[in-house]
């Protein structure tokens, strides 16, 4: 008999729009998986803050591009960012033109630093709210699973104490969800046991 070439659908989370290649494959390699680099957490939780009131799947579309004009997320360089910075990222056409997520990006920038001039360090702090590993949810499906959480709502407190913008708890648990600090997935996706086995 002829081979069966016939790809088999993995089962995904409900948030998933399976016919977009860029959406489904980011699912099946990114979203959820524990990330402990503090550089690349700051750089996740500056790209939720630009979703806010977007679709995720505009800033996928546009987050190699973003990269490269905010110098591959570099705190240290857009920490000194100047007006003439400001107007180069608003003129360009490949990243969210917000004068406020801009600005907000920048300022977050110089919250990260001081962190790092006070000793602490960014990711082990952002982990410190679940305990240091990742929260195991076991939602069945996507109604199930919360916007927001006390842990999501006690880090965005914290954030925005040091002062961080565009870290309201919506925006946080999202960015815990991506991130790793909770598994999200369902309990009938494909990868929920891989990543549940990421945070032992």
């Amino acid at each position: 008999m002829p081979a069966n070439d016939t790809a088999i659908t993995p089962a995904r989370c409900g948030w998933v729009n399976a016919g977009d290649t860029l959406y489904a494959a980011y699912h099946d390699t990114e979203w959820g998986v524990p990330e402990h680099d503090s550089r690349a957490l700051w750089e996740k939780l500056m790209l939720d803050g630009f979703q806010a009131g977007l679709a995720w799947i505009t800033i996928l579309r546009k987050r190699d591009h973003m990269r490269q004009a905010f110098d591959g997320f570099d705190p240290e360089i857009i920490a000194r960012y100047t007006d003439t910075d400001r107007e180069r990222l608003l003129a360009d056409p490949g990243i969210i033109r917000s004068r406020a997520k801009i600005d907000a990006a920048i300022g977050n920038a110089r919250a990260y630093l001081d962190m790092r001039d006070q000793g602490i360090d960014f990711a082990g702090h952002l982990w410190s709210f679940v305990g240091g590993a990742p929260v195991q949810n076991k939602w069945a499906s996507l109604k199930e699973t919360p916007t927001r959480t006390p842990e999501s709502e006690a880090m965005s407190k914290d954030l925005k104490a040091r002062g961080f913008k565009f870290v309201g708890p919506v925006i946080v648990y999202a960015f815990m969800q991506a991130c790793g600090l909770v598994n999200d997935h369902e309990t009938g996706c494909h990868r929920h046991e891989p990543v549940k086995a990421m945070g032992r």
